[in-house]
């Protein structure tokens, strides 16, 4: 069975500085050691969490796509994280997920947090993003999804063949985020608990320090294993970690807890 192995970083962000951001991302990148598949970026990577997307925005063939295309492709990675994005009039903050060979899939984050008024100024997703690696479905998720369980809950599907159903929708959950430290206790518990319902792997990747609004970050990125045990957590400092996450424990997990069988049926209105 196959393992992936994954890294974070966890990093403070110029304010709606793109070229300072993206130069220094890039030379954190290129620092990673060893194998890796896939590198994670924190929400808003090149701008930070900002409410000014008629200034901030681009397309989707704009500067910073096109550094996750040339950063990708040179490291051999997949390239994660979420930018902001203009497409027919419209903004949204949008979870890019590049390929080494120039393709890439989207995720419009769903959930848009009204408390910062990010509801005024951008347009909620209607649609998931699993995408695969190696035999992995990933699902991709941004910030303040991390606090609807429903949205990202694992669906039961029919299994071709034998009649049965299948459970396993996805193995891993990424979420990319600016989440503030003064709720990081509801941050570092709903990762936990994401797993746990799940079954599966989360990824939470933050930032650190303090925002163009003085709002401050603790960081807190996480990686969690199906059993909802912490593997890696780091708090106030910039870190890059790489971890291999084993599909063995996955199905471990699954076939001695399988607790999917007694979960309810349900269908998400979009």
């Amino acid at each position: 069975m196959s393992a992936l192995s994954v890294t974070t970083i966890q990093t403070p962000l110029y304010w709606e500085d793109k070229p300072a951001n993206l130069q220094m991302l890039e030379e954190k990148v290129n620092a990673i050691e060893g194998k890796t598949e896939i590198v994670i970026l924190p929400e808003m990577f090149s701008t930070g969490f900002s409410m000014r997307p008629e200034v901030l925005s681009e397309k989707m063939d704009g500067t910073t796509i096109e550094w996750m295309k040339t950063v990708a492709a040179r490291k051999r990675v997949i390239l994660t994280g979420s930018v902001i994005i203009e497409e027919d009039g419209s903004y949204f903050n949008r979870m890019i997920w590049m390929l080494p060979d120039g393709n890439c899939g989207y995720y419009d984050k769903r959930h848009l947090f009204a408390y910062a008024s990010e509801d005024r100024s951008y347009t909620a997703g209607k649609k998931r993003l699993i995408a695969s690696v190696k035999g992995w479905k990933i699902n991709l998720q941004v910030c303040y999804d991390l606090r609807f369980p429903v949205w990202v809950r694992q669906r039961s599907f029919p299994r071709q063949g034998d009649g049965m159903t299948t459970h396993n929708e996805y193995d891993l959950i990424v979420y990319v985020a600016n989440w503030p430290e003064r709720r990081n206790h509801a941050w570092k518990t709903l990762l936990q608990a994401r797993a746990i319902e799940n079954q599966c792997y989360v990824a939470g990747v933050n930032r650190v320090g303090n925002d163009g609004n003085g709002i401050y970050h603790s960081g807190d990125s996480m990686i969690v294993d199906p059993l909802g045990e912490v593997l890696y957590t780091q708090a106030h400092k910039e870190d890059v970690h790489t971890a291999i996450l084993y599909k063995e424990k996955l199905e471990e997990v699954r076939t001695r807890f399988p607790f999917w069988k007694d979960a309810d049926s349900f269908l998400i209105d979009p």
